[in-house]
């Protein structure tokens, strides 16, 4: 009789396991929404419209936020310390899928998380800034879009617009990876061109309207790459230059529409559309962020500030009015 009790006893234990491995774990999120976090370096207007184009590639991709899809955002406002401890927070819980915009940020969620996708969002340089293996073939977690500037056709028009240009001058971040990376490559165009330059950098934007003077007392026109401070305080940039009726051609179109001179430039919130629609295939499995090769936009659309140019009595050339026009923006 006891050995019939123990068998029944085995019995049941067996049978209770087999039902708890049944069972749906709570843990799991297969049919849960899914949760992506956008982790933002700081607000300005070139990154804010990076985050709108994501929303809206994420829906173009078949995912609507509140509907099914929650988006956890989060601005760090240029505070390290707040990049860190967003990204940990996206780690611990686990988002199925974390966007970086700018490289900082990106860099903070690739030191954080350890295996679920990481998307680079308008990174210049993902494997100069040690992000990817390579930009072919990641070959990790990670893959994105690069908002890399077109130099070539930025230095052409600056030429074009200021021909008796004798000396450009350069402003970038010296803590911004990506910033040096376009000066990097700039000054090696400028070098080529036999065009000369004076470089300052910044450290912050407290330094910008000091150096900012400096620079528009002892140069023709002022080039800034890709750069998240100086794009943070552009107003402060463009009134310097302004009182010695200097131009600035930024690299970005947002930082045109800010005061700059012109410039040709990828689309920022087009690439934002690039990274959502990226992230929706990575979501729904149809991508894998190791095989995902970086995305990079070849030409950019031209940008031209009319009222600027007409307040630094700039005469912009008829073809170039008519392409802006018709192919790229003109701000009047």
């Amino acid at each position: 009789m006891k050995r019939m009790y123990s068998i029944i006893a085995i019995l049941l234990i067996f049978l209770g396991f087999a039902f708890v491995k049944e069972q749906p774990s709570s843990s799991k999120r297969t049919n849960q929404t899914p949760t992506v976090g956008i982790l933002q370096l700081i607000s300005h207007p070139a990154l804010d419209v990076i985050h709108k184009g994501i929303v809206a590639g994420l829906k173009d991709g078949g995912y609507t936020e509140g509907k099914n899809l929650k988006i956890d955002f989060q601005n760090a406002q240029n505070d390290q310390s707040n990049l860190k401890t967003m990204s940990t927070k996206f780690q611990n819980e686990n988002t199925d899928a974390a966007i970086g915009i700018a490289t900082p940020a990106a860099q903070a969620l690739a030191n954080t998380i350890t295996s679920r996708p990481v998307i680079l969002g308008d990174v210049t340089d993902p494997k100069g800034a040690g992000l990817v293996k390579n930009n072919k073939r990641p070959g990790g977690h990670i893959t994105g879009v690069s908002d890399r500037a077109p130099l070539k056709q930025q230095l052409g028009l600056i030429k074009e617009l200021m021909p008796n240009l004798k000396t450009l001058g350069i402003i970038y971040t010296s803590s911004d990876d990506s910033a040096v990376v376009q000066y990097k490559q700039f000054v090696n165009m400028c070098h080529k061109e036999h065009i000369n330059y004076k470089a300052y950098s910044i450290t912050n934007s407290n330094d910008l309207n000091q150096v900012a003077q400096k620079a528009a007392n002892s140069v023709d026109a002022i080039y800034v790459p890709t750069d998240n401070t100086i794009a943070g305080a552009m107003s402060t940039l463009v009134a310097a230059t302004d009182q010695q009726n200097i131009p600035v051609f930024p690299a970005v179109d947002t930082m045109v529409r800010n005061g700059g001179l012109a410039t040709y430039s990828v689309d920022q919130y087009q690439t934002g559309v690039a990274i959502g629609k990226m992230t929706a295939k990575i979501l729904k499995g149809q991508a894998n962020p190791a095989t995902t090769p970086i995305q990079f936009v070849d030409t950019g659309k031209l940008i031209v500030n009319e009222k600027q140019a007409q307040k630094l009595g700039i005469k912009i050339p008829a073809k170039l009015v008519q392409e802006a026009k018709t192919k790229g923006e003109l701000i009047k």
